[in-house]
C-alpha cells in the first residue's frame, strides 16, 4: 500500500512537471512570436525562447522530461499554424530533438549547473547553443523544402535565421534560469543599493542605445561589465537578456540603429549584437565566478593551514619554557 502510495506520487510530480514545461514552453513560444519576422516566406524569430527553457529543464530534472517539450514544440506549432502538418510535426521533432542533444553533449564533457567555471560557460556556448542547435535549424528548414514550403534556394537564408533565433534562445534564457537556483530574498547587508542603481542604468543606457539613431550600441557592453564584475551572472544574465530583448523590439520595429535596414540585415545585426551581449555577460561572469571560488579557496587553505602550524608549534609557559621540556626543577 505505501509503495503504491509513493508510486502514484511520484508519477502526480513526474505528470505536473512536464506540464510545466509545456506551459512554459508554449507562453514562452507565444511570446517568442510576438516579435517574429519573415524570411523567404518562413516565420522565425531573432529569440526563441523555448529552446533556453527545454535545455534548462533537462538540466534540472534531465532527460525524461522531453514528453512536455514534446507536447509543448507540437502546441506551439499547431498554434501557429492552425492545425498538425506533416512538416510542423517534423518542425516540433527537430525542436525536441535539438535541446537533447544540446543536453547529451553537455553531460559528455561535465558540465556543472553552476556556471562557477570558465570551461561551464565554454561548452555551454559552443555545445550547447552553437551546436546543438543546428539539429532544429538543419531538420526544420529540411523539413520545409521536402514539403514544398521553402524553395531549395532559400534554404541558407531560412537556416542561418532559425539557427541564430534558437542559440541565442539557449545564451540569453537558459544561463538566466540556472542562476535562478540560487536565488534568494535580499538581506540587510547586500549591495542592493548598487544593484538597484545598476538596474536603473541598464534600463536607461539599453534606451538609448537601442532607440537613438546614432550608433550608440557600444554603450551596453560598459555596464555589461559592470554587472558581471559587480555581481557576477546574477548581474549579467539579466542585463543582457533585457538588452537582447530592447534590441529586438527596436530592430524589429525598424527603429533606432535599425531604421532603414531590410529584414535579413535587421536578422544579421541583431545575432551580431546578441550574440556579443551573450557570450560577454556569460564568460565574463563564469570568469569572475570562478576567480572568486579559487581566492575564498585559497583563503580556507591559508587559515586551516595557519590553525595546524599553530596547533603543532611548542608551547611555552609562563617562565618561557616549552611544555614538555626537561628543565631544571
Amino acid at each position: 500500500m505505501i509503495r503504491s502510495q509513493e508510486t502514484r506520487h511520484r508519477a502526480a510530480v513526474a505528470v505536473l512537471r512536464m506540464l510545466g514545461i509545456t506551459a512554459a514552453y508554449y507562453v514562452s513560444g507565444r511570446l517568442g512570436l510576438l516579435r517574429q519576422v519573415g524570411v523567404e516566406g518562413s516565420v522565425v524569430t531573432p529569440l526563441w525562447p523555448p529552446t533556453g527553457i527545454s535545455l534548462a529543464a533537462l538540466l534540472y530534472l534531465g532527460a525524461g522530461v522531453w514528453p512536455g517539450i514534446a507536447l509543448g514544440a507540437l502546441l506551439t506549432v499547431v498554434t501557429l499554424g492552425g492545425s498538425l502538418s506533416p512538416s510542423g510535426a517534423g518542425i516540433a521533432a527537430a525542436n525536441t530533438l535539438a535541446p537533447l542533444c544540446a543536453y547529451f553533449a553537455l553531460r559528455a564533457v561535465g558540465f556543472r549547473r553552476e556556471l562557477d567555471r570558465l570551461r561551464d560557460g565554454v561548452v555551454l556556448v559552443f555545445l550547447g547553443a552553437m551546436g546543438g542547435m543546428l539539429v532544429s535549424a538543419t531538420v526544420g528548414a529540411l523539413t520545409l523544402v521536402l514539403s514544398g514550403d521553402l524553395g531549395s534556394r532559400h534554404f541558407w537564408q531560412v537556416w542561418s535565421a532559425w539557427w541564430a533565433g534558437d542559440a541565442m534562445g539557449v545564451l540569453m534564457v537558459t544561463p538566466l534560469l540556472l542562476v535562478l537556483r540560487k536565488a534568494r530574498l535580499p538581506r540587510v547587508g547586500d549591495r542592493w543599493m548598487e544593484a538597484s542603481a545598476l538596474a536603473v542604468v541598464a534600463v536607461g543606457v539599453t534606451i538609448v542605445a537601442t532607440r537613438s539613431p546614432l550608433s550608440m550600441i557600444y554603450l551596453l557592453f560598459p555596464v555589461l561589465v559592470w554587472a558581471a564584475l559587480r555581481f557576477q551572472l546574477a548581474g549579467s544574465a539579466p542585463c543582457a537578456l533585457l538588452m537582447s530583448v530592447m534590441a529586438i523590439i527596436a530592430g524589429t520595429g525598424r527603429v533606432g540603429p535599425f531604421a532603414g535596414d531590410t529584414v535579413l540585415e535587421v536578422m544579421l545585426n541583431l545575432s551580431i549584437l546578441n550574440g556579443c551581449v551573450a557570450l560577454t555577460a556569460l564568460l565574463l561572469g563564469a570568469i569572475v565566478t570562478e576567480h572568486n571560488n579559487i581566492r575564498r579557496e585559497t583563503e580556507l587553505a591559508c587559515e586551516e593551514l595557519a590553525a595546524l602550524v599553530e596547533e603543532l608549534a611548542p608551547r611555552t609557559d609562563a617562565g618561557g619554557r616549552a611544555d614538555g621540556s626537561n628543565g631544571p626543577g
